[in-house]
């Protein structure tokens, strides 16, 4: 029986993801299916999450490079932001914006560099909600189970009347495709283990047919006890009533992780310094805010949607954990000049092709790389070197102030007094003793 998959995404851009994130997940099933025998969407969820971070490593690594040359460059760019801070005449903005730019590319870094991989990750984590929702019209072996009690269901009207209860479940629009080898097939897959039970009753002669899809569903579906095809709070509801305790604590700990690897993996991306600049102070505490948030919404989504999100969630946060401690490692013996000076090379290169005079690094780029390799020296130095001007300085106002004071004037009658308030306090230490 030949059949067409008729639900797959159809949304711009999230559509041809869904299909390739799709084309990725059937191949890790046939693999884990033909190797090792097993059938299981929950674990080609995380390989597939493995896959995906792997292959986004060279992105990751090069915006960790482009955030720390990013802290050479602030101080460049906040000086222009200074220079034209009261002009706002559209000529000096776009003359700012020339200049602004002349910086980025200088340093090599494009100014939406750092929100590349969420531009990225977006399509990737809303394709996969639909991949997961309809796993059956990406994953052809798992459309193929359903097959036998399709032709079934679409022989008998009594069975139809019957699904199209859970249709709303399945996000199946009935009214508009109608009752097909597909909508069937996106219906069944909604089910419940419940729900399979009912449908079983319900039709006593097709109880076989019913009961052996129904297996290879929770086969299939089932990830440490739980089905994936359920959101968290149902699950909680469901294994609550009837004593599921291991399903019931198992269900909380998902959307937990979620929001907990998510928080730990924003703390370990390294986050730029604040330097008291009030737009540069604007935009981290803006970043303070979503990282904060982000967890959140992490918990909140993961309770609310499928649990198959939720581990696709937890795993690829986690992953991305990994990656950024092997990450950060691999920066702190990155050579940040070297890096300045080939991108210096390649800025010249393209200069020279446009006809223009290429640069040098400027004097107050090396200032900037000096000041990012040894801050903590140099603060160091410069409060040491306050102090001793400071306390040098005491001294000698002190020495002025007891040699050159000249009688009855008022510095000589207050050193009287303190000469007086001295003895005081000698003869009082004298009499104590």
């Amino acid at each position: 029986m030949k059949t067409t998959v008729l639900t797959k995404s159809n949304v711009f851009i999230i559509g041809p993801v869904a299909t390739l994130l799709g084309f990725i997940i059937n191949a890790l099933y046939l693999f884990l299916s033909g190797a090792f025998n097993i059938q299981n969407i929950g674990l080609c969820i995380i390989l597939f999450t493995i896959v995906i971070n792997v292959l986004m490593l060279p992105l990751t690594i090069k915006q960790q490079k482009s955030s720390k040359l990013t802290q050479v460059m602030n101080p460049e760019l906040q000086a222009i932001a200074k220079k034209y801070k009261n002009k706002k005449d559209q000529a000096s903005m776009m003359k700012m914006q020339e200049e602004q730019q002349a910086v980025y590319a200088k340093y090599g870094i494009s100014p939406m560099g750092s929100c590349l991989p969420m531009l990225i990750q977006m399509p990737i984590l809303f394709a996969m909600y639909q991949v997961i929702w309809k796993v059956p019209a990406y994953v052809k072996s798992v459309y193929n189970m359903y097959t036998a009690l399709v032709s079934d269901v679409l022989a008998s009207t009594q069975m139809q009347t019957f699904l199209s209860d859970f249709s709303t479940n399945a996000r199946v629009n009935l009214d508009k495709v109608g009752f097909t080898n597909d909508s069937v097939v996106d219906i069944l897959h909604s089910m419940t283990p419940a729900n399979w039970a009912a449908f079983a009753d319900k039709f006593p002669d097709y109880k076989d047919v019913i009961e052996q899809t129904a297996a290879q569903a929770a086969h299939v579906n089932q990830f440490l006890t739980i089905n994936i095809t359920d959101s968290p709070f149902a699950i909680i509801k469901d294994s609550f009533a009837n004593h599921q305790w291991l399903a019931l604590v198992i269900a909380i700990l998902i959307p937990l992780l979620a929001g907990l690897t998510q928080y730990l993996n924003t703390k370990l991306i390294p986050q730029p310094e604040s330097n008291g600049d009030d737009t540069n102070s604007a935009m981290n505490s803006s970043m303070k805010t979503m990282n904060t948030m982000m967890p959140l919404m992490s918990v909140f989504f993961c309770f609310t949607f499928s649990t198959g999100i939720g581990i696709y969630w937890v795993a690829s946060s986690a992953v991305r954990c990994v990656i950024q401690l092997i990450v950060n490692k691999r920066m702190e013996k990155v050579d940040i000049e070297e890096m300045v000076k080939q991108n210096m090379e390649k800025y010249n290169e393209k200069r020279v092709k446009q006809g223009l005079r290429p640069e040098n690094i400027s004097g107050q780029a090396k200032k900037n790389l000096k000041n990012l390799q040894n801050p903590v020296v140099e603060d160091e130095e410069a409060i040491r070197n306050k102090n001793e001007k400071r306390l040098q300085s005491m001294k000698d106002s002190t020495e002025y102030y007891n040699k050159a004071a000249k009688p009855g004037s008022i510095a000589s009658k207050a050193r009287m007094v303190e000469q007086y308030n001295e003895k005081n306090n000698k003869n009082a230490k004298s009499y104590k003793k």
